[in-house]
């Protein structure tokens, strides 16, 4: 598949900073369908236009404006503080979904096909259950955010936007939503989320008997067995699609999803934005407890417009910041104590991720501003390589930090010597971010960064109580973490308003 071709980074940059501060309409208004009563319309591109069938001109809600109903997510209708006209989810619209998926398919050989289960419902114990978060893979392609779902996506030609769109989900059922709340439908399916057919989840096994009709090879990441028995999706795949070859998807779709685009980019920019304020924020108080500090980013997420937390946040006061993820985020905080926060928000789902150390008391020790300083040089001097035309990979900029870190650590007094460093620098410099914290799994480190690629770097020096090392510094742990968006010439650091130079640290509390 040829690689994206992406406009240069300064273009790109200010793209980005105008779809974060508004969002754009993807089409004018002349462009857009016109139900005569019901304002729900989406933007189709002419791809879209021409593999959608002929719908019946009465829906079963047409004589309801779309505003006063219920779906099983935001829609623009229901939820313009959140979604701009034209977008499926925050920030991302239905035609870059549909780009998404004419991108995908046409990568891939004839008479493909793509399998995409959505998440299911997680349980914390007995009936209470976790906040329902759909499938990376299904939610980058579709947009759709329910569980019971299916997507199926059938190459059809050799040209971009050959493909059908097939989406099983549940149909509306009033007595079952009062209980659990609204879903969106299969009619919505159809006109919102621009499948080319919608049809009952309950009557999936039928349906994908017809529609793979022609296909030799499924691509997909579901789940088919599970400790060498066959799951429900293996097993129905099993009776549908004999003789089909079954292929992973994650190999094909990271390296769409590796790049992001602008609008992508947007969404982070935002959630980098809001954390980093939310950092700053934190920094200026006084704290007895690591508790408080969880509360208080978690509130100012959300008073920020983001939809909260991206992770378990770390808040560790004092030697408990040597474990990497700590996320108990219960103990008390002292004065003479340096405290590590790694946390951050999400928007859209697309997330962010920060770490700050600073001082409980305000004001740096000596020996914590020291090792402070030295894990800021080699931040620094790293996150200046995230250009395309340093021509670095993420494996190789680990490397640069480790000997940057080296050689500030025996400036210190330490001794680096054997595995040193293993025990000082335990962690991989960064890693890729997007939907996930982790984004892209499995695509590898080994690949040159290039402009639109997000990845984190976040060096981190946590001294052992070990005789080797000075006791000064003995008990220390700093790791500092930002969010940066590869571009050709300039990195563009997403989360910038997290101050982190001491002066500016101290200057908080003064």
């Amino acid at each position: 598949m040829k690689p994206r071709k992406l406009p240069s980074w300064r273009p790109l940059e200010q793209q980005v900073k105008r779809q974060a501060s508004s969002l754009p309409s993807p089409c004018p208004r002349s462009a857009r369908p016109q139900p005569p009563t019901s304002t729900l319309y989406r933007c189709p591109s002419p791809a879209v236009a021409r593999t959608q069938p002929s719908l019946p001109s009465i829906r079963s809600y047409s004589s309801v404006p779309a505003s006063q109903l219920l779906f099983g997510q935001p829609v623009h209708e229901t939820h313009p503080h959140l979604l701009q006209a034209g977008e499926l989810t925050p920030g991302i619209t239905a035609q870059e979904y549909h780009d998404r998926r004419s991108r995908l398919l046409s990568s891939l050989p004839p008479n493909s096909a793509v399998l995409l289960p959505s998440a299911s419902v997680q349980y914390r114990s007995g009936a209470v259950f976790h906040a329902f978060r759909q499938e990376t893979g299904f939610l980058y392609l579709t947009g759709f955010s329910e569980p019971e779902s299916l997507a199926l996506l059938v190459k059809t030609g050799p040209e971009e936007g050959d493909f059908t769109f097939y989406l099983w989900c549940r149909p509306k059922d009033p007595k079952a939503e009062q209980w659990h709340g609204p879903w969106s439908g299969i009619d919505a399916a159809r006109d919102v989320w621009n499948a080319d057919e919608a049809l009952d989840f309950a009557r999936v096994e039928q349906g994908l008997v017809e529609a793979l009709k022609g296909v030799s090879k499924i691509y997909t990441d579901g789940e088919l067995s599970k400790y060498g028995v066959p799951t429900k999706i293996g097993n129905m795949l099993r009776q549908v699609a004999p003789g089909i070859s079954i292929a992973p998807l994650r190999p094909v779709l990271n390296t769409i999803r590796a790049l992001k685009s602008p609008a992508e980019i947007a969404c982070m920019r935002k959630a980098g934005q809001a954390s980093g304020r939310a950092l700053t924020n934190a920094m200026r108080r006084g704290w007895k407890y690591e508790k408080d500090i969880a509360a208080f980013l978690d509130y100012e997420y959300h008073q920020a417009g983001l939809d909260g937390p991206a992770y378990i946040p770390v808040i560790a006061g004092g030697p408990k910041a040597s474990l990497i993820h700590y996320t108990l985020n219960n103990g008390s905080l002292r004065d003479d104590e340096l405290i590590l926060v790694d946390a951050g928000g999400e928007y859209g789902t697309y997330i962010t991720d920060i770490t700050r150390t600073w001082p409980a008391s305000g004001k740096f020790s000596p020996a914590q501003r020291d090792l402070y300083e030295a894990v800021l040089k080699a931040q620094r001097s790293s996150v200046s390589l995230c250009r395309a035309s340093a021509n670095v990979t993420l494996d190789k900029l680990h490397s640069i930090t480790e000997t940057t870190l080296r050689d500030q650590l025996q400036r210190l007094g330490f001794e680096v010597g054997g595995n040193a460093m293993d025990l000082l620098f335990p962690h991989h410099v960064g890693h890729y971010i997007g939907l996930d914290v982790h984004d892209v799994p499995g695509y590898s480190r080994g690949i040159t960064l290039r402009e639109g690629h997000c990845v984190t770097v976040e060096p981190g020096i946590y001294v052992p109580d070990d005789e080797r090392f000075p006791k000064h510094f003995r008990g220390l742990g700093v790791r500092i973490e930002d969010s940066i968006a590869v571009g050709d010439d300039n990195p563009f650091t997403l989360t910038t308003e997290a101050v982190k130079e001491v002066v500016d640290i101290e200057a908080l509390r003064d």
